[in-house]
């Protein structure tokens, strides 16, 4: 199983975009999807998750801007990012918690994918 993630890119300051990240392989169950960010010389934070039921929560810092939703059908997070800022320039990254036969609940990560916001 594979976590890949894309989407990211320059945006000017209050503009949007919109993230991706998809689980490969078959006959797997995922439970939460997460969506964290790690910006230039400061510790990696959870931005977002979303139950498997499609409860989400939010950081203070993304509340009202970010939406995180999810398709079960295509094993996919996504995160609709708007009134981007500065600030929110870092490296995101999705992560999940995957049930694999044969090897119970295990913890995936997607590598990284760049935003940058411009002022």
């Amino acid at each position: 199983v594979q976590l890949q993630a894309f989407g990211g890119g320059l945006v000017q300051a209050g503009g949007s975009l919109r993230l991706s990240c998809a689980a490969s392989g078959s006959s797997i169950s995922i439970d939460f999807m997460r969506w964290y960010r790690q910006a230039p010389g400061k510790e990696r934070e959870l931005v977002a998750d979303i139950s498997s039921g499609g409860s989400p929560n939010y950081a203070d810092s993304v509340k009202g801007r970010f939406t995180i939703s999810r398709d079960n059908a295509k094993n996919s997070v996504y995160l609709q990012m708007n009134s981007l800022t500065p600030e929110d320039t870092a490296a995101y990254y999705c992560n999940a918690r995957i049930y694999l036969i044969g090897r119970g609940w295990t913890l995936f990560w997607g590598q990284g994918t760049l935003v940058t916001v411009s002022s």
